[in-house]
């Protein structure tokens, strides 16, 4: 046993809810935590960021626009990056995940015309550009919308 491998025996430690101010003997009796005077010994104490009367931190940075909660993420893939897939196959976003193009499909895929494309593919995505489902169709595949 050393210095550095000390630890408390197994059930001794008690967790940080305990009764304050509740005689000597309890081991937080007195000033039950709070030391010795001053404003956060009293009741009342002021909330989280108060700073003393002076205009607080949040209240002083300026507040632009807004975050709407109604927004959806939909991560955009272009159309060369589905090359690696073998001509007639199935494309979906479990492939597209498997295949490692997509890590998070968060919202949704949506395929975007960027790039070349040189097969015949069944996609199946949650939204197409125009010119990627026109490249698809042209080649013979289809873009369907899940």
């Amino acid at each position: 046993m050393e210095l550095s491998n000390l630890q408390p025996a197994e059930g001794s430690k008690h967790s940080d809810n305990f009764r304050r101010g509740r005689g000597h003997g309890s081991g937080n009796g007195k000033t039950a935590g709070k030391g010795h005077k001053g404003q956060k010994a009293r009741s009342g104490a002021p909330r989280i960021g108060f700073e003393g009367g002076q205009m607080p931190l949040y209240r002083r940075i300026p507040k632009r626009g807004f975050t709407n909660r109604n927004t959806k993420e939909i991560i955009g893939i272009n159309l060369s990056a589905l090359e690696v897939f073998e001509n007639g196959s199935s494309v979906s976003v479990d492939t597209l995940i498997e295949k490692g193009i997509v890590r998070n499909p968060r919202d949704g895929v949506k395929i975007l015309g960027n790039g070349e494309f040189t097969k015949k593919l069944t996609v199946q995505a949650n939204a197409f550009s125009a010119s990627a489902k026109e490249k698809i169709e042209a080649l013979g595949g289809t873009a369907e919308v899940i």
